[in-house]
Formats: C-alpha cells, structure tokens, sequence
C-alpha cells in the first residue's frame, strides 16, 4: 500500500493505486513484499530541517528514506521535496512527473536495502532506477 501526504506543499496529481501496483512490482521483483510505504511531499525548506536534525546533513536534498522495513515486507518513509524534483526536472530537461518518479523508485530501492554512497552503488542505483521506470507505460501511448 503506498499513502500520500503532503507538507506545506500544493497537492500533486498522483494516482495512488498505480503507484501501489507499480512499486509492489518493483519489490516483487527485489524478492520483497511491498507492505506500506508514505509518500510524504513537502518543501525544500521542510526537508533541509529534516535533514539537519536527523541526518546532521546541512543541504538540500530530493529525498530522504526512514527505513521500517522488517524482514522482506517494505515499509517506510519516504519525504521528498516537491521544490528539489521540480529543480531536477529542469536541470535534466525532464517532465517533473518523470522525475518525481525517479524519485519516488530511488526511495523504495533504498528501502529494499540499495545504497549509493560509492561510486559503484550509485552506477547500480541509476541502472535499477532506469530499468523500473522503463517498466511504467507512458500515458501518452495508451
């Protein structure tokens, strides 16, 4: 199940039952269960106290997971910065629901339990992000 907040930001135009059957697919295929993960979308300036105050990281940043996970069934939190995705789609000439899709993977790959500190593990990041998003249909083609 994947439920939707928002932070001291406008909504956003999400379809939660996609994003359900989407990343449930995504877990089922890291041999995971995809059990409850939140989406909870806020400002820049929200998540950079978070990152502060629980990461003692002083930058903004486009997402950051609080991992719940227990066993192989995902769950956890994930606070993504509306204002960083809308910067990032820009910055790499994408839609902003690309990116907020990206996004949105990179945080339950990292629930799944992938990292990216090194150079390596961010090159594997970047090639399960790639190859999950390719599995979404663009609505443009339906």
């Amino acid at each position: 199940m994947v439920n939707l907040f928002f932070e001291d930001v406008d909504l956003i135009n999400l379809d939660s039952k996609f994003l359900s059957s989407w990343l449930s697919n995504v877990c089922d295929e890291e041999s995971k269960v995809l059990y409850e993960v939140n989406l909870i979308f806020c400002s820049d300036e929200y998540l950079l106290k978070m990152n502060i105050e629980y990461l003692q990281h002083d930058y903004y940043t486009d997402i950051i997971s609080f991992d719940y996970c227990e066993d192989n069934k995902i769950l956890g939190d994930l606070f993504i910065s509306k204002d960083r995705v809308l910067d990032n789609s820009i910055e790499h000439n994408v839609s902003f629901d690309a990116e907020i899709q990206r996004v949105i993977v990179h945080g339950v790959l990292h629930l799944c339990g992938y990292k990216d500190k090194t150079d390596v593990e961010e090159i594997l990041m970047r090639n399960k992000e790639d190859y999950y998003l390719s599995k979404i249909v663009s609505r443009e083609t339906l």
